[in-house]
């Protein structure tokens, strides 16, 4: 069943087809030959996108640091190690299973837009643009990161954060060597860059800090001296040096001299929220938990919500069967998404009619098990009225776990570094609307849609799984997509992110005018090498325009840890699109 899933690991890893004369994957004495062992530990794991950050994140635990204390710190490292896709210019969000009150908690650190800047302003600004630039003053909302640092630590750390923040510290002084994956995230972003200075319009930071010599190559050791000082001050000084102090002041000089929106008032008025995750019974006892709108967590509980009423297991993984209905679930969601997921705070988002049986019932109805939908629309409430990334996942001895994710959006960001701060903001404000009647408008102080996703997973009611996968619209697909080879088809834990994705673009967008209809409304299905050939021309004949992706970039990064709840014994696995391990004790 397994097999017929992936066809060869070196075709997955490579641009070009295996001859003959190319020697192909070992074997393996357990398991599936095209993945490896997850790892396997009591007392603690840590499971990110680059081996060193795992590394502190398990140093912190050994020192007596909480799970919430060792994902910080990774965080930490890895906004200085993977800044192709995080760091303190960006979001954050994050799911939290605390053992003490038996309760999963939810933080939404996103940042929002300048009070200062109206709708009206930034049409003027844009000009004959019909949307928001990825690059450049335009895109930018107040990054949130560090604010949802102290919050988690402030609630759930243990060690104080100048000990949380030193292994990051003092890699940021002293350098490290850069990874193979990360290096050639580097260079991509690098090209972007240089294809749009004109519309960054201040990229001598930028390049100071990042590219003096160009991108970056693998094993080349980084330093980043001025992320040092900023992590320094920040280990000394909190929370509100970032947001009322000197970094705040140093961020609203930046912002004036290039002539950006965002001001000292828009920091000092940043504030994190914690809110209810939602979750969704799956099969077998299993749960899937996800946070609310601004995010997009809730479209993988509407997908779940579908799928659940049909049985993918009669068929093989790698079927076309399974990869259709995945696909149409997808395209249904996503139409709902568009159309109603926005800022609480402004609009009034209906998620107990979305995440409602009968609904997911309504909508798995509309699925046509042997063709395409070819223009699928969203849902009708009939209510009155009316919203690149680094995932991580840590857990502790005293059975905490936690599932972050963070990110600066698109790629490394807006291009935008502030003197002497050593990191990059966030381009998170591309992704609001302009028409503004949708609920996902533009408006001052307003959180736009966020892609950035963690997930968790409860089990007969207890802690079973925390896990995420970063990339876009491809997060909530990843989450269902893993969720079902786990539960549907009894893969490993390390197997259900090895094994190959599909990934839908395609169809309307939160940041389209209402009332407009998608360009594209069957989209594309990217597929990786690994989905048989024959499944390929069966969902062609179905209607699907699907293209075979054998990069790997877009199929997103996964981390996970599963807890044994007869033992406690933690199960870890991480992604091999990526770089990073997964690391227990």
């Amino acid at each position: 069943m397994l097999r017929k899933l992936i066809n060869c690991v070196i075709a997955a890893a490579s641009v070009t087809a295996v001859s003959a004369q190319e020697i192909g994957a070992g074997g393996r004495p357990v398991g599936e030959a095209w993945s490896r062992s997850p790892v396997v530990a009591e007392h603690g794991m840590a499971a990110t996108a680059h081996p060193l950050a795992s590394q502190v994140a398990v140093d912190i635990l050994k020192a007596g640091g909480s799970a919430v204390d060792a994902a910080i710190a990774a965080n930490a490292a890895l906004g200085l190690m993977e800044p192709t896709g995080n760091g303190i210019g960006g979001d954050l969000f994050a799911i939290i299973w605390d053992p003490e009150t038996q309760k999963l908690y939810g933080l939404n650190a996103s940042g929002r837009s300048p009070m200062g800047r109206s709708l009206e302003d930034l049409q003027a600004a844009l000009g004959d643009a019909d949307s928001i630039p990825p690059f450049g003053h335009l895109p930018v909302t107040v990054p949130g990161a560090v604010d949802g640092w102290f919050e988690m630590h402030e609630r759930f750390g243990k060690l104080p954060m100048r000990k949380v923040l030193a292994p990051a510290t003092s890699y940021a002084q002293d350098g490290f060597p850069v990874s193979p994956v990360i290096a050639r995230y580097f260079e991509l972003n690098f090209a972007r860059f240089e294809e749009r200075l004109d519309m960054i319009g201040a990229f001598d930071n930028a390049r100071a800090t990042y590219f003096a010599d160009g991108p970056l190559k693998a094993g080349a050791i980084f330093k980043n001296p001025d992320l040092a000082k900023t992590y320094g001050v920040l280990a000394k000084k909190g929370r509100d040096a970032f947001y009322k102090g000197e970094l705040a002041r140093t961020m609203d000089a930046y912002f004036k001299r290039i002539g950006g929106d965002l001001r000292y008032e828009d920091f000092a008025a940043h504030e994190s929220e914690w809110v209810e995750p939602g979750c969704v019974e799956y099969k077998n006892g299993v749960a899937l938990c996800e946070l609310p709108p601004n995010g997009q967590g809730f479209a993988a509980l509407q997908m779940i919500n579908i799928l659940k009423n049909v049985d993918l297991s009669q068929w093989e993984r790698g079927g076309p069967e399974v990869l259709h209905y995945i696909t149409e679930a997808k395209r249904l969601a996503f139409e709902d998404l568009a159309r109603y997921y926005a800022d609480p705070a402004f609009v009034e988002t209906p998620v107990d009619w979305l995440l409602s049986d009968a609904y997911g019932r309504e909508r798995f109805e509309e699925i046509d098990p042997e063709a395409v939908n070819p223009a699928p629309q969203p849902g009708d409430p009939k209510i009155e009225g009316a919203g690149d990334t680094t995932y991580l996942t840590v857990a502790d001895k005293d059975g905490m776990m936690v599932s972050l994710i963070q990110s600066n959006y698109r790629g490394m960001g807006s291009g935008l570094v502030a003197d002497g701060l050593g990191f990059m903001f966030q381009d998170r404000g591309e992704l609001f609307s302009l028409d503004p009647d949708h609920p996902n408008a533009y408006a001052p102080g307003k959180r736009p849609f966020h892609t950035i996703i963690p997930a968790f997973a409860m089990k007969d009611g207890a802690p079973w799984m925390s896990f995420g996968l970063m990339g876009g619209a491809m997060q909530p697909q990843g989450h269902v997509q893993v969720l079902i080879n786990l539960v549907d088809y009894g893969m490993n834990l390390q197997e259900a992110g090895d094994a190959a994705r599909i990934n839908h673009a395609g169809g309307r967008a939160p940041t389209d005018r209402l009332g407009d209809d998608p360009d594209n409304a069957i989209g594309v299905l990217h597929v990786e090498p690994g989905v048989p050939a024959e499944t390929v021309e069966a969902l062609r004949a179905m209607g699907h325009n699907v293209e075979v992706v054998e990069d790997g970039i877009m199929f997103g990064g996964y981390q996970a840890i599963m807890r044994d709840p007869e033992t406690g014994v933690y199960w870890g696995a991480t992604e091999m699109r990526k770089d990073g391990i997964a690391i227990g004790y």
